[in-house]
């Protein structure tokens, strides 16, 4: 398999704190990459890694097979947002995309390309940057990271300060991005911001990864629910059966698919009010249930 970034074994220690912990996973072309993990998890920490702006205590973070470091002229490879906050507040943003572009050595055409791509008028382009929208400066952002045209994005919370018209809005660009071969990192503490347009999901907590897999693998796992007129019976039903069952709100919770628990059913005439694998709010229960005990602003990003 092609690999655009891969991370392995990558850590990062402050003191006696642990802010990364021995992880490992990959990033194909052709598909968004969902990383995910509440406020503090460490996924900040582990893309400034990748980007040879934070030296690893251990481990490697190459990107096209080559640390960050040593790709000549990166932009034209890699293009990156990790804050988009961090520009400069007396420029405009033309003057940004420009400067971007003299230093890459690529056309001055190409900003105003990338002007018109990401929706920033020219009246928008013409204003100092420190009267920015944060919206605007995540739309300026993208733009920069676009402009040498690479093959891979890694992109921290590239949709904080968007309106829901910016985030479908930037859903597509990225998709669009990875249809034609490229490969992308997205960060989010989010799971409905990226879960649309997400091919394959890292999570981490507490700076580990807890689970990794396409959407459709981590949906599998998050199981089926189900309801019946008596699903404590049928809770014991589906336990003799060899199933695992996880009461909840809405029902049952089965670690099984539709047709193993509908045949439990069917066998002992058990009425069935509810049969579904599970969606993205199974998806979001997995998540939040991984990273519960991380699920807090304080620890360092």
């Amino acid at each position: 398999m092609v690999v655009m970034i891969s991370v392995e074994n990558l850590t990062k220690r402050y003191g006696g704190y642990t802010a990364v912990d021995d992880v490992s996973f990959a990033v194909r072309p052709g598909a968004v990459t969902g990383f995910l993990g509440p406020n503090g998890a460490g996924k900040s920490t582990c893309m400034r890694m990748m980007c040879g702006l934070t030296p690893p205590t251990s481990g490697t973070a190459t990107v096209l097979g080559k640390p960050y470091a040593a790709l000549p002229n990166p932009g034209r490879h890699v293009g990156v947002l990790l804050d988009a906050s961090a520009q400069h507040a007396g420029r405009t943003g033309r003057e940004v995309l420009t400067l971007g572009a003299m230093v890459m050595g690529i056309d001055r055409s190409r900003v105003d390309e990338m002007l018109d791509l990401v929706g920033l008028s020219e009246s928008e382009a013409s204003r100092r940057i420190r009267n920015y929208s944060l919206g605007m400066r995540q739309r300026l952002g993208i733009a920069h990271a676009l402009l040498g045209d690479p093959q891979v994005l890694i992109l921290d919370e590239p949709a904080n300060g968007l309106d829901p018209a910016g985030i479908r809005w930037m859903r597509g660009l990225l998709r669009g991005y990875a249809d034609e071969g490229g490969a992308v990192l997205l960060s989010s503490h989010l799971l409905h911001e990226i879960e649309v347009v997400a091919d394959e999901l890292v999570v981490i907590g507490r700076g580990s990864i807890v689970a990794q897999g396409t959407k459709a693998e981590l949906m599998a796992a998050s199981g089926t629910t189900v309801r019946t007129t008596d699903d404590a019976a049928f809770a014991g039903l589906l336990q003799q059966a060899g199933l695992g069952v996880t009461p909840t709100a809405s029902g049952l919770q089965v670690e099984a698919d539709p047709l193993a628990i509908g045949q439990v059913a069917a066998r002992h005439g058990v009425v069935l009010t509810e049969l579904r694998q599970a969606s993205s709010a199974g998806l979001e229960e997995m998540f939040l249930q991984l990273t519960a005990y991380d699920a807090r602003e304080e620890v360092a990003a």
